[in-house]
Order: C-alpha cells, then structure tokens, then sequence
C-alpha cells in the first residue's frame, strides 16, 4: 500500500478564502487536514485532487497548489469558486 492510498479519502476543512489585509482571493481557499501538521507534509499533496460537496447532486472539485504557511495549511484552486457558506465544511481528498 501505498503513501497515496494512505492519503486518500483524507477529510479536511475549508479553512478561508486565500486572503491579505485589504484583498480576498475567492478562487483560492486554505484547507486544513488533520493529519498533516509541517510544511514539508503539505508540500506532499501538492497536486492531488479535493472535492467539496454542497448536497448529493452538486460537487466542486479542486487542485492543491501549495503549501500556506509552516502548520501544514495548502491552498487549493476549484474549477469554479467556492460560495461563501463552504467555509467550515469538509472536503475530502481523491
């Protein structure tokens, strides 16, 4: 089994909007999984496939960009911008 297996299925949660002190970003948002604690950690998912559900019939899906700071937050582009009441909600990683 792999390091990928492992990793997927992982939940996390829709953390923010990619955000500075007068600017938000709404088609990047910061993702926190529990599992994934350093930078080094987050650098791993780079790439990799997340998907947020609003109801059974609506889905988001998303790519991981980076990393977002040292505690092991990435940041993540969906195809289409995630609405506002996503945040606080999960994702899981494909």
């Amino acid at each position: 089994m792999s390091k990928s297996d492992v990793l997927k299925g992982l939940k996390g949660v829709v953390a923010s909007y990619r955000r500075g002190k007068h600017l938000q970003h709404p088609n990047q948002v910061i993702l926190l999984f529990e599992e994934i604690k350093t930078r080094s950690e987050a650098s791993a998912l780079v790439g990799r496939q997340v998907k947020w559900s609003l109801s059974e019939e609506k889905e988001f899906l998303g790519k991981i960009l980076g990393p977002h700071g040292n505690t092991g937050a990435v940041r993540a582009k969906f195809r289409t911008n995630l609405p506002g009441q996503a945040i606080g909600t999960p994702v899981v990683l494909l």
